[in-house]
């Protein structure tokens, strides 16, 4: 064990001496408030614009359908009908795609219930404009989608994005209250060996100014490190997570609430106070529900304001209870497979990222009836709000970090010849210290889109191509559909060997490695499903 500390010791020194910064690891969460992404219901549409929002529609509605009536206000004023309005608070979990990609790489295929097509999308680079100040941006754009019976569909994209932190150094401190799954199922190669790695190179990077403290849990939960000052008390962390050893079963929901119950008691004032939860995600003892686990420690969430991050990890992961911790918990998961996704996380992201730049964030899309006859919202299944919550404060949104962007996508029918105003896109979100609110708007005009998705901008067609993929890999087939119906793929959609080419294409024009593994992925699911 010794030998083995000593060789985790040499590899975060020379880890913490090559990191560069990172982009993740900022807690967001949905809301459960019944929300709709797509228009539904379009009976006001013939008596001019109503301000109020649309009703929640039925569970089983996927695509608005136009009903054909013309408005009678001629007026090109555009003011938001309630039956394109669209909102969803921001996401920026990754887990589902990471997942996804070791499912295929061991010759598996995913399931379905798993693809979460936003967490495709947010996990590539976007170069979106940022702002000069605290805040977000807000990038709208849009291309047709290609193929001969495309019809009048167009993918549209919507980009927010905040300003990178300048000087890590002037972060405020951080006090993370690591929880870890040592069950018997964390034994396996890949899951605690690599935990453990991962926190002995972290350790060596945050701050002396941070606080760290260690909870384990297997069938019971134990504080093995109490909040600790990194600053001269490296060697008790080290020790700490070098001394983890794989025992008995899982009893998440015990680990959940200790490990809250240590970050309360070494709550830090002027800091940022998380938790991060480390687990295959395999419960099996004790409570397994995530809302009765997140309950038991709401007062918590709600007093503190300790955020929720999830990092799954192993072949047999239970993704909807990581995601559902999560998304109650005020949070958000990824997932790490490899000892180099999981170091970079650890050691770059983690502390690059720690400080808020908007709380509550909610997006908010208006739709112009006179240009669009139908839209939907892809993905976001689980962070959507209900219209009339967008301005109302109390209504959950999701926490953003500096240096993050966000992207949402929608497949829109245009009408027919359709010009002018086609989109206005709003983000709300409140300070971080003073839960001042503040909103920022972009506008998108019909002449805007570009004519052919597979010649816009590069980073509209990476997000469009991890779309097509998620949505490929939830319908279950590699056929690519050139017209979308009420039920069926993504309008557009090729096939995914042409995908594979497509990500191929986009690696190569980047230099993107994380292009490549998607093109890897792509490929690996195209080998795997039936043409």
């Amino acid at each position: 064990m010794l030998e083995r500390h000593r060789v985790r010791r040499l590899r975060a020194g020379l880890v913490a001496l090559t990191a560069a910064g990172g982009l993740l690891l900022t807690g967001c969460s949905g809301s459960d408030d019944g929300g709709h992404g797509y228009s539904s219901d379009n009976s006001n549409k013939s008596g001019g614009y109503a301000p109020g929002p649309a009703p929640a529609p039925a569970p089983d509605e996927q695509w608005g359908e136009d009903t054909g009536e013309q408005r009678g206000d001629t007026s090109r004023e555009f003011a938001p009908s309630p039956d394109y309005l669209s909102t969803f608070a921001l996401d920026v979990d990754t887990a589902s795609y990471g997942y996804a990609r070791r499912t295929l790489a061991e010759g598996n295929t995913p399931d379905p219930s798993t693809i979460r097509p936003e967490e495709f999308v947010n996990s590539f680079r976007q170069d979106y404009r940022r702002p000069d100040g605290d805040g977000f941006s807000v990038t709208v754009d849009g291309a047709r989608t290609a193929g001969p019976d495309s019809g009048d569909w167009s993918l549209v994209r919507v980009g927010l994005a905040t300003r990178p932190q300048e000087n890590e150094s002037e972060r405020q401190p951080a006090a993370l209250t690591f929880v870890i799954d040592i069950s018997g199922s964390m034994g396996e190669p890949g899951r605690l060996d690599l935990v453990q790695d991962a926190l002995d190179v972290m350790t060596e990077r945050l701050r002396d100014n941070d606080s760290v403290a260690i909870v384990t849990f297997s069938d019971e939960a134990e504080t093995v490190l109490p909040m600790t000052r990194l600053g001269g008390h490296r060697d008790r962390v080290h020790d700490a997570v070098d001394a983890l050893e794989p025992t008995d079963s899982t009893n998440l929901g015990a680990g959940v609430e200790t490990g809250y119950a240590t970050a309360v008691e070494g709550l830090r004032e002027g800091a940022t106070n998380r938790v991060v939860l480390l687990s295959d995600a395999l419960a099996n003892t004790g409570d397994t529900d995530a809302d009765t686990i997140l309950e038991r420690i709401a007062g918590a969430r709600r007093e503190h304001g300790i955020t929720l991050f999830g990092v799954g990890v192993g072949s047999d992961y239970g993704d909807a209870l990581m995601e559902r911790l999560a998304d109650k918990g005020d949070g958000h998961t990824t997932y790490v497979s490899t000892e180099d996704a999981a170091r970079t996380l650890f050691s770059e992201e983690l502390p690059r990222t720690i400080d808020l730049t908007a709380r509550d964030a909610k997006a908010q899309v208006a739709f112009d009836p006179e240009t669009v006859a139908e839209f939907r919202l892809i993905g976001y299944d689980n962070r959507q709000v209900a219209d009339e919550d967008f301005r109302d404060d109390s209504v959950d949104g999701g926490e953003v970090g500096p240096g993050h962007t966000v992207t949402a996508l929608y497949a829109v029918r245009t009408r027919p010849g359709a010009s002018g105003h086609l989109a206005t896109a709003t983000v709300r979100w409140l300070d971080p210290d003073t839960r001042t609110p503040h909103e920022e708007s972009g506008d998108l005009e019909a002449r805007a889109l570009h004519d052919d998705l597979w010649t816009s901008p590069e980073g509209l067609r990476v997000a469009a191509v991890a779309a097509y993929f998620a949505d490929a890999l939830r319908q279950g087939d590699s056929r690519g559909h050139s017209q979308s119906d009420s039920r069926g793929a993504l309008p557009g959609r090729p096939s995914l060997r042409q995908l594979a080419d497509r990500a191929v294409e986009l690696a190569r024009l980047r230099e993107d490695k994380d292009l490549h593994g998607l093109a890897e992925a792509i490929g690996a699911a195209a080998r795997g499903y039936p043409d």
